[in-house]
């Protein structure tokens, strides 16, 4: 029981398939790249627009020029550190030499040295004022960095409130602005979901099947993809109640489906068995038969034991006999796969003159 389609149909087959993808990634980019230009038909708002302008303005101006006055003292600060540490060190130095000396000169006690101690320890006052002049810089720098901090402190606190003020109405528009976004989406989504829908119930037996894929597998990925990732959430409460509708309306459609099928098959299996053979397309008989089931009801049937010749579950016949030689045959086979007999033919035809 091989399948019933020719090697050549199988790899058209295939090549159409290859055609319906290819067809689809199109259609997919060139909706993506419409769904992702969607949002440019909304004026992208900031924080900043629900902000008083001219306030926004004054306190960032205010702390922009707080914060260059602390980078400003701040750099002047390390200048002065280093001038103090320089003077620091020219101090230490002087008193460590004025100190050797005043030993030299008390051991000697040379009286004419006077005048040179006078010098030396003037020298070492002008020394300690530059260490007090520069230390009293430092403390002037550090003061105005930290005056230029705390201004800078308090316009960012001003700031900060003014935007928390603002931020509900920004936070609000924004939920609106993505939920236009989202309707826009829905609207283009919508009757691709609706064409394809249609091509799929009507046409994907036509012999442009490969284009109705394409354009099903297309409108699928925009709705799943495209779509319901921007489904506005509100804490859960739309995501999970769109997901149940969908899932009852699906489960609803498959449900009755299932329901019709049932009946369908119990309606045909009442019939006679030469109609429900018309109504039964070959290549779908013999590709059933290659699965061991029953072309009428779909059942199990054990095809490898040679004594069944009809279904148990519907009474179709399976295996019948050709009328010239009596070989055991497919009942569904058009002809004898032994002798080449039309199927139905009885012997009497087969042998009669031409």
């Amino acid at each position: 029981m091989s399948n019933a389609l020719r090697l050549s149909e199988k790899w058209f087959k295939r090549g159409l398939w290859l055609v319906a993808l290819v067809f689809a990634g199109f259609l997919i980019g060139l909706g993506g790249a419409v769904v992702g230009d969607l949002p440019k038909v909304e004026q992208v708002k900031t924080l900043d627009d629900f902000i008083e302008k001219s306030e926004g303005q004054r306190l960032r101006k205010t702390a922009e020029q707080a914060e260059l006055a602390a980078r400003e003292a701040r750099a002047a600060l390390d200048q002065e550190q280093l001038k103090h540490q320089v003077a620091e060190s020219d101090g230490r130095s002087a008193r460590g030499t004025f100190n050797n000396w005043l030993a030299t000169r008390r051991a000697t006690g040379k009286a004419e040295q006077d005048t040179e101690l006078v010098q030396r320890t003037a020298q070492l006052d002008r020394l300690a004022k530059l260490e007090r002049d520069a230390l009293a810089e430092i403390q002037k720098q550090q003061q105005a960095a930290l005056d230029a901090n705390q201004a800078a402190a308090r316009a960012q606190r001003d700031l900060s409130k003014l935007q928390e003020q603002a931020r509900d109405a920004f936070q609000k528009a924004q939920r609106a602005q993505e939920l236009r976004v989202f309707f826009y989406r829905l609207l283009l989504t919508l009757p691709l979901l609706a064409i394809a829908l249609w091509l799929f119930m009507k046409k994907r037996g036509s012999s442009y099947w490969p284009f109705v894929w394409g354009f099903v597998l297309f409108a699928v990925f925009t709705f799943f993809v495209e779509l319901v990732p921007y489904l506005p959430s509100y804490g859960g409460y739309v995501r999970y109640s769109v997901g149940i509708l969908l899932t009852v309306l699906i489960g609803r459609q498959a449900i009755i489906a299932l329901n019709g099928y049932l009946e369908e098959q119990k309606k045909a299996e009442s019939l006679p068995d030469a109609r429900r053979r018309q109504a039964l397309a070959y290549d779908v008989a013999l590709a059933r038969l290659a699965k061991s089931v029953c072309p009428g009801c779909e059942r199990t049937v054990d095809l490898k034991n040679e004594k069944v010749d009809f279904c148990a579950h519907c009474s179709i016949g399976l295996f019948d006999r050709c009328g010239k030689c009596e070989a055991r045959k497919n009942s569904f086979s058009p002809f004898c796969h032994v002798c080449g007999t039309p199927a139905g033919a009885s012997e009497a035809a087969v042998s009669a003159p031409s």
